[in-house]
């Protein structure tokens, strides 16, 4: 399989000195981050006293990450209206502000402490792809702002107020980051092939069978020559649950992964219906839907991760979102899960599911997963989610560095599909599912 080019802009070990007062001040700052016309990031900002010269212990290694794909070093290498400057160099600015994230003031013209911007040259990244390696651009302190701005709340007469003789600590460097891309050519409830993208070529590896059953569908083992064991059985039983609400839940849902030989390399089930709350229409964060994606390991089902989905309520004038929460079951005996992703995208506009362990914690995950040893570090996956209604073929997007043989992108892809179903099994219970979807049995 080929990878494909990519390149991510990581700005990471933020702090604030103040030189004046020096004492510093109590009230926190974070920054807007942003690169051309990518969506801009927040972060929060630690503040150092201004004797302080080491940032190790105070501040986050990457604060803000932005991914350019091949098409984005494609119109970098020409000529491209992504950016806000010309074609080669990207327009990177950061701007503090004092208060707490989502504080009443984040926005006030009165609280922005500085701004700190730079042109990054991305010539030499587009034309190879990244293949020339890291490149830093900025490591160090640089002073910011010429305006007076007040940290705590209140008026400058009942608060502090300092000089803008500030000092902004920030690293910003371009690292090589290859990916295989993989696209739906059909939405996962219509069995679609799955194809492998490279530039403007586009070629099968996976066929996906979905099917709407009440219990593990054998028929599939069978085929596959992959047996229901009593582990498996095990598995199932464990990390879903049998509650019975007719006419208020969806269950049984499972989208199997085969290879362009017929063999399953993966399976994504329901293992814990979606159910509406009772006297609601909707799955609640505290009872969510959850999915099993399995491989095959030593002629049965191999657990490798859980994802659980659920619908938020969105605030005033706000639409909804879907939450989710993938855990990864490196432990074959189900004794350990760990965390990988939590994030929530929006019911009408659609968004991404991310796993970027970039920064989070500076170990790798590993796990012996199917007979074969996976590190997961760095930027692991991401899938493209539709919002309802709208019948999106997913695109997924797998760190090169995750991918050894083909079935290895097979889990990932079986992930994506019920990353994308869950947008239907978190459908208001007042609204009617298609049709593909409420099938008594699609395999007959």
């Amino acid at each position: 399989m080929d990878r494909c080019p990519f390149v991510r802009i990581i700005v990471g070990n933020l702090a604030l000195k103040v030189l004046v007062p020096p004492a510093p001040p109590a009230s926190p700052c974070f920054a807007q981050i942003s690169l051309g016309k990518f969506p801009h990031q927040i972060a929060d900002v630690p503040i150092l006293a201004s004797s302080e010269t080491s940032i190790a212990d105070n501040s986050a290694p990457v604060a803000a990450r932005f991914h350019l794909s091949k098409d984005d070093l494609d119109r970098i290498a020409g000529k491209s209206s992504l950016f806000a400057s010309s074609a080669s160099r990207a327009k990177l600015k950061v701007s503090i502000y004092t208060g707490a994230q989502g504080s009443s003031i984040r926005w006030s013209p009165g609280n922005i402490v500085g701004k700190f911007r730079m042109r990054l040259d991305l010539k030499g990244i587009a034309k190879d792809g990244g293949a020339s390696g890291a490149m830093e651009f900025h490591s160090g302190w640089v002073a910011i702002g010429k305006k007076r701005a007040w940290i705590g709340k209140g008026s400058p007469s009942s608060s502090s107020s300092w000089s803008s003789e500030a000092q902004l600590h920030l690293t910003v460097k371009a690292e090589p980051d290859p990916r295989f891309v993989f696209e739906f050519d059909g939405v996962p409830e219509c069995s679609p092939q799955v194809l492998q993208v490279e530039g403007n070529m586009k070629q099968p590896v996976f066929t996906c069978k979905f099917s709407c059953r009440n219990a593990i569908d054998r028929n599939i083992c069978s085929r596959a020559a992959i047996s229901e064991s009593r582990s498996t059985r095990k598995w199932f039983s464990s990390f879903g649950s049998e509650r019975e609400r007719p006419g208020k839940e969806r269950k049984g849902w499972s989208v199997t992964v085969h290879d362009l030989s017929g063999s399953p390399v993966a399976l994504a089930s329901m293992v814990t219906p979606f159910v509406a709350t009772p006297g609601t229409d909707r799955v609640n964060r505290s009872h969510p839907g959850a999915w099993l994606v399995l491989r095959p390991g030593d002629g049965t089902w191999t657990p490798w991760g859980r994802l659980e989905a659920w619908r938020e309520r969105g605030g005033a004038g706000a639409s909804d979102s879907l939450g989710y929460r993938f855990e990864l079951l490196p432990d074959a005996n189900m004794g350990a899960r760990i965390n990988l992703s939590e994030s929530t995208v929006s019911t009408i506009k659609g968004g991404q599911f991310v796993i970027d362990l970039t920064g989070a914690t500076g170990k790798s995950v590993t796990t012996d997963a199917g007979n074969r040893f996976s590190s997961y570090r760095g930027f692991v996956m991401s899938v493209t989610v539709a919002g309802e209604g709208r019948g999106g073929r997913p695109t997924v997007e797998v760190g090169a560095q995750h991918i050894e043989y083909t079935e290895d992108a097979a889990v990932f892809v079986a992930l994506a599909a019920a990353v994308d179903l869950s947008m239907d099994a978190c459908r208001l219970f007042s609204h009617r599912l298609r049709k593909e979807l409420s099938a008594p049995d699609l395999l007959r």
